[in-house]
Parts: C-alpha cells; sequence; structure tokens
C-alpha cells in the first residue's frame, strides 16, 4: 500500500501547513534528502497545542502533541512535495521536550510523532535515527518542536 493511500485510510485531518515566522525555509532539499525545519504542534484551526510538561500538561497530553506535530510535518511536505508518496523513507527525527527539569520521559513524547510516521510510511521506511532531548522552553511554550530528515524516492 502507498503512503497515501495508508494515511487516508487513517482518517486524520491535516493542520495547515506553517508558515515561517522568521529567516528560514521550512524545508530545503539536498539532492534527495528533504531537511525540515523544527515544526510545533499545530492544531486544525491554526493555533498552538501550549504548555510545559510536568508543570501545565501531563506526559499524555505531551505525547499527543509530538503525534500533532508529526501531522504538522506531514502537511509540509504534501504542501512542499503534492504527495507523501514522493517520500521513501524517514531518515532522522530530532525532538524537543519542553518539560520541567525532573522529567525524564522525553523519548515517551517523541514517539507520539515517531509511531505516526511507522503508521503512515510502514515500520521498514517509518523508523529512522532519533534524538529525544528535554529543553527549558521552546517557542510560544509549545510542549514540544521537532525536525526531521526524509529520503525522496528517486523520480
Amino acid at each position: 500500500m502507498d503512503h497515501e493511500a495508508r494515511f487516508s485510510e487513517m482518517n486524520l485531518v491535516l493542520p495547515p501547513a506553517p508558515e515561517p515566522k522568521g529567516v528560514y525555509t521550512p524545508l530545503l532539499r539536498v539532492g534527495n534528502l528533504i531537511y525540515l525545519s523544527g515544526h510545533l504542534p499545530v492544531n486544525i484551526d491554526g493555533t498552538l497545542h501550549k504548555g510545559k510538561i510536568g508543570k501545565d500538561i501531563d506526559q499524555e497530553e505531551g505525547k499527543l502533541a509530538a503525534r500533532q506535530v508529526g501531522l504538522t510535518i506531514l502537511a509540509t511536505l504534501i504542501a512542499n512535495l503534492g504527495s507523501l508518496n514522493r517520500i521513501k523513507r524517514v531518515i532522522k527525527v530530532f525532538g524537543m521536550v519542553n518539560a520541567t527539569t525532573d522529567f525524564e520521559k522525553q523519548p515517551f513524547i517523541i514517539n507520539g510523532c515517531s509511531e505516526l510516521f511507522v503508521e503512515v510510511f510502514g515500520r521498514e521506511n517509518g523508523i529512522g535515527v532519533r534524538s529525544a532531548v528535554g529543553v527549558g522552553s521552546l517557542p510560544e511554550n509549545v510542549p514540544v518542536e521537532i525536525e526531521g530528515v526524509f529520503e525522496l524516492n528517486e523520480e
């Protein structure tokens, strides 16, 4: 099954692809690789999911926010590439988790995004290398920000 069909069967709604709020591009192609700038958890209505994990929201809500970042990343890929079928595989996910200093479950949070990518791209192509780090704050007080690198199918 192709990525677009798999995503369609999931009956998920993508948020709007975010516009840059600074001097950067959301997506850059270098050869057959796509590099994505850090994405935030954009809701369907364009607002941001907010809160510090361990203070304002719990880890389950944080994991859902990471899944929402994954959907935001998919929206950017589709807006710029036209189809998820242009993606061959996930290469890397780098997740930053806005949490209290005693929070130790950063990988659990970023699993929200990683699990979505497995659902969309399949186990073989949806799992790449990954980092999950804790940070003291993120823009707009969002709980998570995620960057990604993807390999394109040969044209």
